[in-house]
């Protein structure tokens, strides 16, 4: 990292934002097409999940290339300079990089799904219908790498 200052090197507070972050952008490369998709998304033990639609383009290009990178961050403040170079913003964001797999079994799907579901409903208490997690793609991305910066 450049500046680092800047460096959130702290493991809890790095895991704290992604807790807390609500959108996480996926970046996805094939070919010479890379693509950015904002999803939904939670954490456990190293693995970052996530869900979409059986087919479409982020499907096909993790079909293609399981390396993938993500961005969640924290927007703040906007800090006004005297000159147009020297405005700033408070933030903090987390990046990482890993690798994607498609999780196949029900019973693994569904705790990735409780995961989801209790960070965005606060609840944690879900039934399933099979039909319905047959129509739904989970994608677990095990991370290999994080780091994070933060400007205040």
């Amino acid at each position: 990292m450049r500046l680092r200052e800047k460096e959130i090197s702290d493991p809890q507070t790095i895991d704290a934002i992604l807790q807390s972050a609500l959108v996480c952008r996926i970046a996805l490369a094939a070919g010479n097409a890379p693509y950015v998709v904002p999803v939904n998304f939670a954490v456990k033990d190293g693995v970052l999940y996530f869900h979409s639609a059986l087919s479409g383009r982020k499907i096909d290009m993790l079909q293609q290339n399981a390396s993938v990178c993500f961005e969640v961050d924290f927007p703040g403040d906007l800090i006004a300079g005297e000159k147009a170079c020297s405005w700033s913003m408070k933030y903090q964001s987390v990046i990482g990089f890993g690798r994607a797999c498609f999780i196949e079994e029900n019973h693994e799907k569904i705790r990735a799904l409780d995961l989801l579901l209790k960070k965005y409903s606060g609840s944690d208490s879900f039934s399933y219908v099979s039909a319905a997690l047959d129509k739904v793609c989970v994608i677990g991305v095990k991370i290999e790498t994080l780091s994070g910066k933060q400007s205040f």
